[in-house]
């Protein structure tokens, strides 16, 4: 920031600028307005560094990133739970030959937040109408409000299992292929596992997995060099029913790797016995994990949560959700600040039969069922999403990001 421009007239600019990092993200934009030296620190690196370096992560603002659709033709959004506000983040830069992008990947690391692969349709291949999975990966700087295109991945994919090491400024990524929401069904699976270096925006090809897998889940478990790559569930090969149909085969165990040196994967059982689910459910992670550095391991299946017991390689059931999803609906379902957050749209719904909202009769309503797994308590909340913006959580991609 240019050091000429005053913040606050009478004061330092290194008090005033502490002051204005108290504004919570979702409430920066209206201010930007005010006077050129606000808005441009409002727009710098160096705001998200001096709530870094001085807020606790509790004081920190949590956002839901939200991708409804392709993000090159509808506007992702930054939703912040605390205050009920939606921030519009620009579209992604246009490809004109390919469109229809989905089952790509989103993730945050620091201010940036990154769109990897997916799955779309190109009018230069041949059939046009069959989907072809993608490389291309896109880096949002929340500094300067714009993308950019970062180098891309090794090999084409969606439907893929993908983890950021923030500490170590990485990103991994397995499986995947070209599966597409138009098809229930069929595509290409690959077995490929990759890691990308932030600092040098390179991509680095890791040992693969034992069988090929999409659909599925990762994480990182554990610190230092004890820590492991664990990729769940997902599809692998398939049948097909009356000679016709295709069907996928679910995994129902894991796989891990441990991260020192390349390490070679291990193989973890069934997760489950025969009768009990067909196949994963959403997964989400909660950071604040137990001293031996492992994560709370949740999963949404229908309307009961799970919690994952690594000792056991089980899931126990942990809670229900108080509320069920609408018939021909789905839940979203996301970790943020220690809680999971169970996400739905009520359609005509009199809110002010809903506690905390002020909308009239007949709005679409987002309803959030919140649960803190510490203290096995739910509370909820209710928010109007933008009217342009129409969710699916069947097909719609989340992430969050802390600020």
């Amino acid at each position: 920031m240019d050091e000429t421009l005053t913040l606050i007239p009478s004061l330092p600019n290194d008090l005033a600028a502490l002051i204005l990092s108290h504004i919570p993200f979702s409430q920066q934009a209206r201010l930007k307005s005010t006077c050129k030296s606000w808005r441009i620190f409002l727009s710098s690196k160096t705001l998200f560094s001096l709530r870094a370096a001085n807020f606790s992560p509790s004081r920190l603002s949590h956002l839901i990133a939200i991708f409804p659709e392709d993000p090159s033709i509808t506007c992702p959004y930054l939703f912040d739970p605390e205050y009920l506000a939606w921030h519009a983040l620009p579209r992604m830069p246009v490809n004109p030959h390919v469109y229809a992008l989905c089952n790509f990947a989103s993730l945050s690391v620091g201010w940036h937040l990154y769109v990897l692969g997916g799955s779309l349709f190109d009018t230069r291949s041949f059939p046009m109408d069959r989907p072809s999975p993608s490389s291309v990966a896109f880096r949002f700087d929340l500094s300067s409000f714009a993308w950019n295109q970062i180098s891309p991945m090794l090999m084409p994919r969606g439907s893929f299992a993908c983890t950021a090491i923030s500490d170590s400024n990485q990103i991994l990524v397995a499986g995947g292929g070209s599966r597409h929401t138009m098809f229930r069904a069929a595509g290409s699976r690959i077995s490929s596992v990759e890691r990308y270096d932030i600092e040098k925006d390179e991509w680095v090809e890791l040992d693969g997995m034992p069988c090929f897998r999409a659909g599925c889940a990762g994480f990182v478990v554990g610190s230092g060099e004890e820590r492991e790559f664990w990729v769940m569930g997902g599809y692998g090969e398939s049948r097909t029913m009356l000679g016709l149909f295709p069907v996928d085969e679910y995994y129902r165990d894991a796989v891990v790797m441990k991260l020192k040196d390349g390490g070679r994967w291990k193989e973890v059982g069934d997760m489950w016995e025969d009768g009990e689910r067909m196949r994963l459910g959403k997964i989400v992670v909660l950071d604040e994990g137990d001293d031996h550095g492992v994560p709370g391991i949740f999963m949404l299946d229908g309307n009961d949560i799970f919690r994952y017991m690594m000792a056991s390689n089980r899931w126990l059931k942990e809670s229900w959700v108080p509320r069920k999803a609408p018939h021909n609906s789905s839940f979203g379902f996301v970790a943020l600040n220690s809680e999971l957050f169970v996400m739905t749209l009520l359609q005509g719904v009199d809110a002010s039969q809903i506690r905390r909202s002020r909308n009239r009769k007949g709005n679409t309503l987002l309803y959030l069922q919140i649960y803190h797994p510490g203290k096995k308590t739910w509370r909820s909340s209710v928010a109007t999403p933008p009217s342009n913006c129409t969710l699916d959580f069947t097909t719609a991609v989340m992430c969050t990001i802390t600020l």
